[in-house]
């Protein structure tokens, strides 16, 4: 069985079921602004590229929205998510022992995610999963968000490997394109967040349930 030299996994829908507390704080964004609230399939089918495209998304679902708007539903936003983050959230089944199993295989690993840097370092550590990674790379300024391949490149880049050499795993179609463009193989956790038509992959790069992780293999 031949290991890649690193992995980068993707975070919400991936490595923790977060749709929960992202669905409750977006709906307190929307009471914000006098908009009704939405159920969590459809908030769940907006996650992914990043909270403002989420709140923007909610806002448009609900009547549309203007910058003010958009600026008071993202404040409330953020007040309840900030309190609220690990309420409802938890990893996956399995996602722990796999993590361990990967770890002692001394395979570096990485995180990243289109939620903001300081939200998934706070996840993780609230988690007890920060212990498993080398980077946590959440969206910054200074990046362009996935699908745009900067910031898996940078993860890469951090963990002292090629393209060639590492896996991306996700759960979404943003996550199956930014592995495209940044020439990676993509494996796809099929119980997450998929917000577009199925990727085809072969079935070896598809899992539903992390006790498959040794299908993480190049």
């Amino acid at each position: 069985m031949i290991y890649p030299k690193a992995i980068v996994f993707d975070l919400d829908g991936t490595l923790i079921h977060s749709a929960p507390d992202l669905h409750a704080a977006a709906n307190v964004g929307l009471a914000s602004v006098g908009r009704p609230p939405l159920g969590l399939p459809l908030v769940t089918s907006f996650i992914g590229n990043g909270v403002e495209t989420l709140i923007t998304r909610c806002l448009t679902a609900t009547g549309g929205h203007d910058t003010a708007l958009l600026e008071k539903a993202l404040a409330a936003f953020h007040t309840d998510y900030d309190q609220n983050m690990t309420t409802l959230t938890r990893p996956y089944a399995g996602v722990v022992a796999a993590l361990n199993s990967f770890r002692t295989l001394q395979i570096p690993l990485g995180i990243c995610t289109n939620k903001p840097m300081r939200p998934a370092l706070d996840i993780c550590k609230a988690l007890d999963l920060e212990q498993f990674f080398d980077i946590i790379q959440g969206a910054v300024t200074t990046l362009p968000k996935k699908p745009d391949p900067a910031p898996l490149l940078h993860c890469i880049s951090a963990l002292g490997q090629s393209p060639q050499d590492v896996i991306y795993v996700g759960d979404s179609t943003v996550d199956y394109r930014t592995a495209k463009n940044a020439g990676v193989a993509f494996h796809l956790f099929c119980e997450g967040y998929l917000n577009g038509p199925m990727p085809d992959l072969p079935s070896n790069q598809c899992f539903s349930d992390w006790e498959q992780h040794g299908l993480l293999t190049i």
